[in-house]
């Protein structure tokens, strides 16, 4: 008798421990959830969700152009874990004189450096930065490939047709393009919009800039890369 008491007593403290595990267990995945959550809220929250599957969107931002806009940029480490910049294609829809026609990616633009803007059309703090680019496009065009591309289509902030309205309405005539390859968001870790990478001459990264440049910065970036 005492023996199956033991036994049943044994059999109970081990259902027990089991049960802790299991409890154990969720929350751990449940704190880590609620951990990644909590970043991810805070770093969309510069502009937009940017989503690296088609059809999946997060809310759009304000469409309200007198938003206040941040100033302060996160910047990412000197260098991606990737040399060269990965490639994507995108297609002009202004600027053709400048970088050609046809579908291009960032490797037909070596030679000289590249600086790329991820932006949308209905995305505030992208408004706010473009003519700080238009200016420095007027000033390094000629020594630096400029293009901005437009994400909207993949993070809920316009269409294609949108970025055109807001690239007219602001005067802007730097190249611009579209691009259907999502993986672009994941390549180059687009966590926000705008974003903007700094590409050398022979294709490396040089800079990640994520949130809202002025024309000062753009200068300092470029002077860098350009050693100078």
């Amino acid at each position: 008798m005492d023996r199956i008491k033991g036994q049943e007593q044994i059999t109970a403290l081990a259902a027990a421990g089991r049960h802790r595990l299991r409890v154990g267990v969720a929350l751990t995945r449940a704190m880590a959830l609620a951990a990644g959550m909590l970043v991810t809220g805070v770093v969309l929250a510069a502009c937009g969700g940017v989503s690296s599957s088609p059809g999946t969107t997060q809310p759009a931002a304000t469409q309200d152009s007198t938003a206040e806009v941040p100033t302060t940029a996160i910047e990412l480490p000197e260098q991606m874990p990737e040399d060269l910049a990965p490639s994507f294609t995108f297609t002009l829809f202004q600027g053709h004189d400048e970088l050609g026609s046809g579908p291009l990616t960032p490797a037909d633009l070596r030679g000289k450096p590249l600086v790329i803007n991820f932006w949308a059309g209905l995305c505030p703090p992208c408004r706010a930065e473009l003519p700080d680019f238009q200016e420095y496009y007027q000033e390094f065009g000629d020594r630096v490939n400029l293009v901005a591309v437009d994400l909207g289509q993949f993070t809920g902030l316009g269409s294609l047709q949108d970025a055109k309205d807001l690239l007219e309405e602001l005067d802007i005539t730097f190249p611009a393009a579209s691009t259907d390859d999502n993986s672009v968001i994941e390549a180059y870790r687009v966590l926000v919009l705008p974003s903007t990478v700094f590409i050398d001459a022979d294709g490396s990264i040089f800079k990640h800039w994520q949130s809202v440049l002025n024309l000062a910065i753009l200068e300092d970036q470029t002077l860098k890369m350009l050693g100078e």
